[in-house]
């Protein structure tokens, strides 16, 4: 599959502070997180691609061009920066028709612009009419969102765009990107909390003191990780029906059934975890989730940090 980002031996300094160092790696179409703590070098590496910095040392194309003083290219990228910067006093329509005309759309093309916009972000219509300064975080973390792909980019850039929000406005924020996918757009998404993106993006680039400690499918990145645990949690629609299933084909040696949870002890953890989506053909649970202790995404970047 082509890259939409490609970063070969790329750095980038602030003076004699590190931003990057001589980090490699691609970033596929789909949805990708960008993980890693505060002053790991998300921000930084979000600044290099949406053409806010130039790199020190090294090379990196979005879409096979460099992103630094090419307004072509920048106009197939979204940005959704982290910091909330919106206009207090201003109808979100209002402001995003504005912008849309700065760009050098026509005032009537922005209404239709702005609205589909807004509907895409799933802003309640019958809050278009309020001021801004009235919004909740999840509202604006909305309106932030409408501003990045109101010219229908290819590739929508979002900095932590889940902090403060609740468990069900991270659930919602989460299925509206999903959605964006759906319809061909590519999404980089970065976040210090490794478990909100973990069952959201098909890829991830791990990083931390400006180093890639890991990059790849989810797949890929769980092979770096020899230990398994032979307990897996499963939460799923009918948790006594999923472990009947389990034990008829012989996978499972124990289980506790708990509401929407199941936990099981499984002979082979490694072949189950490889398999598991062909392990659930011919039941009638709904799965959700599988957790593995041992290979959780946030605990696997544990131990590559420490």
């Amino acid at each position: 599959m082509n890259s939409i980002v490609k970063a070969e031996e790329l750095s980038c300094f602030y003076g004699v502070v590190l931003g990057l160092n001589n980090v490699s790696f691609e970033i596929p179409a789909g949805i990708t997180g960008l993980v890693g703590p505060n002053g790991a070098g998300k921000s930084t590496l979000i600044k290099l691609v949406t053409g806010q910095l130039a790199p020190s040392s090294g090379r990196l194309s979005v879409f096979g061009e460099k992103p630094r003083n090419n307004p072509k290219l920048l106009s197939r990228i979204g940005y959704c920066p982290e910091r909330e910067q919106l206009p207090k006093d201003l109808r979100p329509i209002d402001w995003l028709r504005s912008l849309a005309s700065i760009s050098g759309v026509s005032w009537k093309e922005t209404k239709t612009m702005a609205e589909a916009a807004l509907d895409r972000s799933r802003l309640d219509r019958a809050h278009w009419k309020k001021r801004i300064g009235t919004y909740s975080k999840g509202m604006k973390q909305r309106v932030k969102l409408a501003q990045a792909i109101m010219h229908d980019p290819d590739l929508v850039i979002l900095d932590e765009p889940m902090n403060g929000l609740d468990p069900m406005g991270r659930a919602e924020f989460g299925e509206i990107l999903k959605e964006l996918n759906q319809h061909g757009k590519s999404i980089l998404v970065s976040s210090h909390i490794l478990h909100e993106l973990e069952f959201l993006c098909s890829g991830f680039v791990m990083l931390n003191w400006g180093r890639v400690l890991a990059s790849g499918s989810q797949i890929e990145i769980r092979e770096t990780v020899v230990e398994w645990s032979d307990e897996i949690s499963i939460r799923c629609s009918d948790a006594n029906g999923l472990a009947a299933h389990l034990q008829n084909q012989g996978l499972i040696r124990g289980f506790l059934a708990e509401g929407d949870e199941l936990t099981v002890w499984v002979n082979e953890p490694e072949a189950f975890f490889k398999n598991w989506p062909n392990l659930f053909k011919g039941c009638d649970a709904d799965v959700f989730e599988v957790r593995n202790k041992n290979q959780a995404l946030s605990s696997i970047f544990e131990r590559m940090t420490q």
